[in-house]
């Protein structure tokens, strides 16, 4: 009896194990009502499924072959009443279910921007969202603050009660970005850009990480959330902006190189077209953008003299690199001026002199009739 009753406790054992658990505790109003999606969903299944267990302990329990004073009816084979309730209740059950799903889905969309800091606390006109722009590497995170012209690796901050408005993308594969506390989990994808919005309202240190397999640096691809006050968020600018270092094209392409357990980086200052560059796969100088080339097939192509402005392209992952051990040097869809590019590339051309177009003529020899030339001499007639 005594091992029995400790089998049974086993399983409130392991809830209570879970008090403490971020998902179920965050500290950001988006994960909270994501938190209570969780919270009324498993309800409303409990609420079929524990009586359906009920149930069935008590007909097997009451219907037991020695149980001779329980109603034996062979010929029993349908009732109304009985059949209502069966098929009610659940029905309730998916009709509730579907009306949370779908409010959920377009309350908590991670394109949506905030309409509330906390419940009964909407977002003031006057405040401005925090503008953070995230690129997943292998095996990192970058964090750019465009606002702020800064940039970290594997930390980031953002004020209490601030909305935080998230662009993110990937240089090589896909990965998700996940702060339990703060938000769900976003995916990052090469050559895209997804969104979040989220808002952080308690002040504290937070746990942020990669929910997809990457690679092999895959496991240690963390990095720290910090949830800090107003004085406080001004205060870590300042001291990023004292101790960092620039963050250009150049160091970015050595940044992006594969590498596990990075430690927290940060930089003073940031190439403003970065994260557009990263995202269109563009970082390098001179290689054309993916909008670019986007605009161009929108306009009907370059027809076949854009055969000639172009070189094959291979993927980033192995020309960004270092180039691959074997095969052809790197190389990329090379990108096209613009027009003040080529303006100014026309005033640094030097001026040839005219061509001389006079006949040539052989030296001592008389210039060719133009019978000779076209061969309009009359041939002797046969007859």
């Amino acid at each position: 009896m005594n091992r029995f009753f400790a089998i049974a406790l086993l399983p409130l054992l392991a809830l209570l194990s879970a008090c403490n658990a971020v998902v179920m505790s965050p500290s950001g109003d988006v994960a909270v009502q994501q938190r209570d999606l969780i919270i009324i969903s498993t309800v409303l299944m409990l609420v079929i499924i524990i009586p359906v267990m009920v149930l069935t302990v008590f007909f097997a329990w009451k219907y037991r072959q020695s149980n001779t004073d329980a109603p034996y009816d062979p010929e029993w084979d349908h009732s109304t009443q009985l059949e209502l309730i069966i098929w009610a209740a659940p029905l309730l059950i998916i009709i509730c279910l579907g009306a949370v799903t779908w409010m959920a889905t377009h309350l908590l969309d991670p394109y949506r921007p905030l309409g509330r800091i906390s419940p009964g606390k909407a977002v003031s006109e006057t405040v401005k969202p925090l503008q953070v722009e995230v690129v997943a590497l292998d095996w990192k995170w970058l964090f750019i603050y465009p606002e702020y012209g800064i940039a970290s690796v594997n930390e980031m901050a953002a004020p209490v009660d601030r909305p935080i408005a998230f662009r993110l993308t990937s240089s090589a594969v896909m990965n998700s970005f996940y702060i339990p506390a703060l938000a769900g989990q976003i995916y990052t994808m090469p050559g895209m850009q997804t969104k979040l919005s989220a808002v952080i309202n308690h002040p504290g240190e937070y746990e942020g990480f990669s929910a997809n397999y990457s690679g092999a640096g895959f496991s240690g691809m963390r990095f720290a959330f910090h949830g800090l006050p107003d004085e406080g968020f001004e205060k870590w600018i300042a001291d990023v902006k004292s101790k960092g270092t620039t963050l250009d094209r150049m160091t970015y392409l050595h940044l992006e190189q594969p590498s596990e357990k990075v430690p927290v980086q940060h930089y003073a200052s940031v190439d403003p077209e970065l994260f557009s560059a990263v995202l269109n796969r563009c970082v390098e100088r001179g290689k054309m953008c993916m909008s670019e080339m986007d605009e161009i097939d929108a306009k009907g192509g370059l027809g076949m003299a854009g055969i000639y402005n172009t070189r094959s392209l291979e993927y980033d992952k192995y020309t960004r690199r270092g180039g691959a051990v074997f095969g052809p040097d790197p190389a990329f869809v090379v990108g096209i001026c613009t027009t003040e590019e080529a303006l100014q590339a026309s005033m640094n051309i030097q001026t040839l002199p005219p061509l001389n177009t006079s006949p040539f003529v052989g030296a001592g020899l008389p210039r060719p009739s133009p019978t000779q030339l076209f061969g309009l001499q009359r041939r002797p007639s046969n007859s």
